[in-house]
């Protein structure tokens, strides 16, 4: 019978085991890729001494080609549970160093399990994705797995936060849980997603494509719009899920944690007031107008490089999380199109999901026409970012600064749809088309002299917020530099808003 002493020290044995992964070699080899191990991740993503490991022996239960010969503890998964900023949080990560972190029934089983926990305690889940895909030895078992974590991708989603980092390969059916989760962050150098690689497309299209030309980072943040943040490395990345975990609830009966701040509430901006120039066809940098009123000056922007012709992203007034949604003139004009309508769509839907206030910054002249975008289905993804405001039940505060014409008017959080609160600038011009264009539908036969007089009389009546004004569509007109202390004023308003939609099992959104 083996005394305590040994009983002991067989689990600080089979512990360290646990913790080598793959060996020592096969670590280097992975450090030496600028990659860091799935345990170093969790190391630096948790508050230090937080993190609780579970499953750490499991290992798989495969008998074919061998792989009975070879098995580690842990499987190449490391799941458990731990803190960020004192907030509870369930993590899992593969560990490439362990069959090139390939997807197992055990492993399935491990993620299935704290996913479980994750819902059922209301904490984020946050995946570290460096795998190699299915282990091909596990047969259909290991695609069993994935559907089984698909599922609850699925149940979990607008229940708790669900962060994705891909830090190293991820292929094949393993794209489609980070697919599913509201953020994904990817790094520069190592990470690329794709459904079937470059020597499958190679034999199918005979398109000859990279691997990050593919499916890199910079092919999905700048072209795909299937990643939602860069990072240059693991560390990087990490830091931007902590920062990302700080603007939003642990569930979506939580509200966002609440910041204390030291910025002024009714700090006013005078540079503000020359920032939308008076020429209306001349671009402005809309950023420039949410840098100036958030808390500190401080704007966590979501998928900067796809869709810039609009901005979304995180911030907080008064210590409070918003969501920032508004059209940038300074690209195509802001106005409008496919790819902005659903980057706006899904970020409006996520924010409402988990009780974050919406702020829109509206100068938008339309919708892009064109083939492309008519063949496209702007009117069915138009419509995405209409329905997602309509069904939106959180705050909603909108600052009309110039254009507001036609259906791009409705669409971005209009009085009509549902906003709380419409505050408009001076400069705010609020009618069903731009003056050159309505002149020459209402007015076929002019001379030039006279179609100038006409636009001339259009812009005067119809480029200013004042008739909006008169029917209540609007309820302010603000200058602009008091726009961070009217935001704020509005947001303590609407604090206690409780509105509920009509019961259903769920909309339609035209998909």
């Amino acid at each position: 019978m083996s005394t305590l002493e040994e009983k002991y020290k067989k689990l600080e044995e089979l512990n360290h085991l646990a913790e080598m992964g793959g060996g020592v070699e096969r670590i280097k080899k992975h450090h030496a890729s600028g990659r860091k191990t799935a345990r170093e991740r969790i190391e630096l993503l948790l508050d230090p001494g937080t993190f609780t490991e579970l499953d750490k022996f499991v290992v798989h239960r495969s008998h074919d080609f061998g792989i009975e010969k070879d098995k580690f503890l842990g499987d190449g998964m490391v799941t458990g549970y731990g803190k960020i900023d004192g907030r509870l949080v369930y993590v899992h990560a593969q560990d490439f160093t362990v069959f090139g972190g390939s997807m197992s029934r055990a492993n399935a089983d491990k993620v299935v399990k704290i996913m479980d926990m994750a819902i059922k305690m209301g904490a984020p889940v946050i995946g570290l994705n460096d795998s190699g895909g299915a282990r091909i030895q596990t047969g259909v078992r290991s695609l069993a797995g994935y559907a089984d974590i698909f599922f609850r991708n699925v149940k979990a989603s607008g229940v708790i936060p669900q962060l994705s980092a891909i830090l190293g390969p991820c292929a094949g059916g393993a794209v489609y849980s980070p697919a599913i989760t509201d953020f994904i962050i990817m790094t520069k150098e190592n990470s690329y997603m794709f459904i079937t690689g470059p020597d499958v497309v190679k034999s199918v299209t005979h398109e000859e494509v990279s691997k990050e030309e593919l499916g890199g980072a910079e092919t999905h943040n700048e072209k795909s719009g299937v990643a939602h943040f860069v990072a240059e490395d693991d560390d990087q990345a990490i830091m931007m899920l902590r920062e990302l975990m700080s603007f939003i609830p642990s569930n979506n009966m939580e509200d966002p944690p609440v910041h204390l701040s030291d910025d002024p509430v009714d700090r006013m901006d005078e540079s503000l007031q020359t920032l939308v120039p008076n020429d209306p066809n001349k671009p402005y940098d809309m950023k420039e107008l949410i840098f100036s009123v958030v808390d500190n000056h401080n704007f966590f922007e979501v998928m900067p490089y796809y869709a810039q012709n609009i901005i979304i992203g995180f911030a907080r007034f008064d210590g409070r999380s918003v969501g920032i949604v508004a059209n940038q003139p300074e690209y195509l004009a802001g106005v409008l199109d496919i790819n902005a309508s659903v980057k706006a769509a899904r970020f409006v839907r996520f924010c409402d999901s988990f009780n974050i206030p919406l702020i829109t910054f509206e100068d938008v002249p339309g919708f892009l026409p064109g083939t492309f975008q008519e063949y496209n289905g702007i009117i069915r993804h138009g419509a995405k970012l209409l329905y997602a405001f309509c069904e939106a039940t959180v705050p909603k505060i909108t600052v009309i600064t110039r254009k507001a014409y036609g259906g791009a008017y409705c669409v971005m959080s209009s009085k009509h749809i549902g906003a709380d609160v419409n505050l408009a600038y001076p400069t705010a011009e609020i009618a069903v088309m731009g003056p050159d264009g309505a002149v020459s539908i209402l007015y076929k036969k002019l001379s030039p002299e006279e179609k100038a007089n006409k636009v001339e009389e259009y812009r005067e009546t119809f480029a200013n917020p004042y008739k909006a004004a008169e029917l209540g569509y609007i309820d302010e007109v603000i200058f602009p530099r008091e726009t961070r202390y009217k935001i704020i004023q509005a947001l303590e308003m609407t604090r206690n808003k409780s509105v509920s939609n009509p019961a259903r099992k769920h909309g339609n959104i035209p998909l």
